[in-house]
């Protein structure tokens, strides 16, 4: 399948109240959310926003919250990928969790890079592992927020077609946020989907948004600016081959060795 069709939710969330914007998102995506999508990406913490409270707000991977997106994956026949806070195995995690529709197999990403500044690794136990899904025959790389600043972790050596960089990204930050992606996908010579957040938060902290979807030569096809709404594109991996066979970049690429 040449073609992906993606569904960027762009919305503030309700500081720390799951259930809220689980009906938030639900009634986004029924309303805006068209019939033949593929892929629809949520925010980072997409039920509580980026919040420390991970013990009253973590769920487990058989939680109300991941029974949500089960339903919400049969109902519009679209896989669906945003992260929450996990608790297993007397840990937490910032995960992401991908499922299809009328799947049982849930792929899950643990945030590698947790945020110092906000102390999230005092909170939350980083992830050791990349995931590199293959879904319609496109491979899809997720990461989340603070990853977006590692470009190592990144590296595209699996023949990854698109990055997915779910986030609550601060707007003092947005610089950062306009400057990474399109690096990211001229780089790595892929398509690259940034998802963020609008709003404040329960701690002041504004976010603007800036979700988008850069193409494999850094162009920017998608902003959704500062809108409260749900962006769809098409992409299509036929040109991103084309291109990629007449600019072999990635094989001269150096080799990493990353530490866990």
């Amino acid at each position: 399948m040449s073609s992906l069709s993606l569904a960027l939710v762009q919305t503030s969330l309700v500081w720390e109240n799951p259930k809220e914007n689980r009906l938030h998102f639900e009634h986004m995506i029924r309303e805006q959310c068209p019939p033949g999508t593929d892929l629809i990406i949520l925010p980072e913490m997409f039920t509580t926003g980026f919040t420390m409270n991970n013990v009253v707000l973590a769920e487990d991977m058989e939680g109300e919250t991941i029974q949500w997106l089960k339903e919400i994956a049969h109902q519009h026949q679209a896989a669906i990928m945003g992260s929450l806070i996990i608790r297993e195995s007397g840990h937490y995690f910032n995960r992401l969790v991908f499922i299809q529709p009328d799947s049982d197999d849930i792929q899950t990403y643990d945030k590698r890079h947790l945020f110092t500044l906000a102390k999230e690794d005092k909170y939350y136990t980083a992830g050791t592992q990349k995931l590199i899904l293959e879904y319609k025959q496109w491979k899809i790389m997720p990461v989340i927020c603070y990853d977006l600043r590692f470009p190592v972790w990144m590296r595209n050596t699996e023949a990854v077609d698109l990055i997915v960089c779910v986030a609550n990204f601060p707007e003092r930050r947005r610089k950062a946020w306009m400057s990474l992606l399109p690096a990211r996908a001229i780089e790595n010579v892929c398509y690259v989907l940034g998802l963020n957040r609008i709003g404040q938060d329960g701690l002041d902290i504004p976010y603007a948004g800036d979700s988008g979807i850069w193409d494999y030569e850094g162009n920017q096809m998608l902003d959704l600016g500062h809108q409260d709404t749900i962006g769809m594109m098409s992409l299509n991996k036929d040109k991103m081959t084309v291109f990629r066979r007449a600019y072999p970049f990635l094989n001269d690429r150096d080799k990493f060795y990353i530490e866990i």
